[in-house]
């Protein structure tokens, strides 16, 4: 008898810490199905846009320079309180500190967009602290890449579209005058960009539509299966961009994706820029190397497109509704969003800002001096430059 009371109550004890343990345990994620994600209102002159840092600290003089800029696009900047905070050397502040700047940006109601001052590491770190209903409930323009994605991937999962795309610490040094940076003032006004991208060996030709999704391989990996993940959702065309990562880590990256049946859910895939990601592996790019598991897959793929941690970063909405057209001749990006449309070629975005950093390290000569080739290509590009400079309303 006192045998069998004895395992009766190890037993109870057992299943009292194992009820324990499944209560503290997170549910897992759902998969969302088919994401449908609303724009938020875009803005007019006047409209105050919130300078945050999510991730690591940036200098004051980044923050200041960057209100300076949105001063001159039209808006009225205003700094989350927590900005220069320093926490273990990088942070911009704890984690709380960072989450408190975040919910002040969204639960103010005269703040319309929420522009994320640099990347570096730790949006993770919110994804057990912020909840898809607060995000839902406060539908800004929320404005980043490179760390940021994690917040992409937030908002998308929240039913909320968002801006991959240039930030402070960007913006800062082209004084808000390069094509990245007007494009994302263009569209925060409501000027929709439509991407003509050049052909590129490594293109997989075909048209589909879908919801934009993705961005930095190595941030949004690691949130598969959390309620952040939108590459669970179907549908999707998904986006991938990488800085600094040699192709084994991106390889390895990429095979999670697969086992984790992402590309069994994509219509189509963007890759955007390998920046410093160095060769091996045999293979001459990081896009060969993707696009030996793509040939498995029978959707569109656009390589080459100027988005990530290059010179150029165009702006892309993420959780919007897209088409992607890819052809012998190249492909188009559209955005099935409301507005006035603007036609971007991608090519004549990266020759103007190759370009500018020519002519920032010498004087370039006039036309009359050159004749024709990749020389005349500089000049041309330099006035596209010059003259893209669509009006403030």
């Amino acid at each position: 008898m006192l045998k069998l009371s004895r395992s009766l109550l190890l037993a109870a004890l057992f299943l009292g810490a194992a009820a324990l343990l499944s209560c503290n345990k997170p549910e897992p994620s759902v998969r969302p199905g088919t994401l449908s994600c609303q724009a938020p209102a875009f803005l007019s002159p006047g409209d105050k846009v919130a300078l945050i840092s999510p991730s690591y600290n940036t200098p004051h003089s980044n923050v200041e320079g960057a209100a300076q800029v949105l001063r001159a696009w039209g808006f009225e900047p205003v700094v989350g309180k927590n900005v220069d905070e320093v926490y273990l050397g990088k942070y911009a502040g704890t984690v709380a500190q960072r989450a408190e700047d975040i919910r002040w940006a969204l639960e103010d109601p005269s703040i319309k967009a929420i522009l994320c001052n640099r990347g570096g590491y730790g949006t993770i770190q919110l994804t057990d602290v912020l909840t898809p209903e607060e995000l839902a409930a406060h539908p800004k323009w929320l404005i980043g890449f490179s760390d940021i994605t994690t917040l992409h991937g937030m908002e998308a999962r929240a039913g909320v579209m968002s801006l991959h795309a240039t930030m402070s610490s960007l913006i800062v040094p082209h004084e808000g005058r390069d094509l990245s940076s007007t494009l994302l003032r263009d569209l925060l006004y409501g000027r929709i960009p439509e991407y003509t991208v050049p052909a590129h060996p490594q293109n997989r030709p075909g048209r589909a539509s879908g919801t934009l999704v993705g961005g930095n391989l190595c941030t949004f990996s690691p949130i598969l299966g959390t309620w952040a993940d939108a590459t669970a959702a179907d549908g999707i065309i998904l986006f991938i961009e990488e800085v600094g990562e040699d192709m084994s880590h991106i390889d390895r990256l990429f095979n999670v994706l697969i086992l984790n049946g992402v590309l069994d859910r994509c219509r189509g895939i963007v890759l955007g820029e390998f920046t410093e990601c160095g060769a091996n592996l045999g293979f001459g790019s990081v896009e060969e190397m993707l696009c030996s598991y793509l040939k498995d897959y029978d959707i569109p793929v656009c390589c080459g497109f100027p988005a990530g941690h290059g010179d150029v970063n165009l702006p892309l909405v993420m959780g919007a509704p897209v088409t992607l057209d890819v052809s012998a001749q190249g492909a188009t990006l559209s955005f099935g969003l409301p507005g006035e449309k603007v036609s971007v070629d991608t090519e004549a975005a990266e020759q103007a800002a190759a370009a500018e950093r020519l002519r920032a390290e010498k004087p370039i000569p006039s036309s009359l001096e050159l004749n024709g080739g990749k020389q005349g290509k500089l000049v041309r590009s330099i006035e596209f430059l010059k003259h893209y400079r669509p009006l403030i309303p």
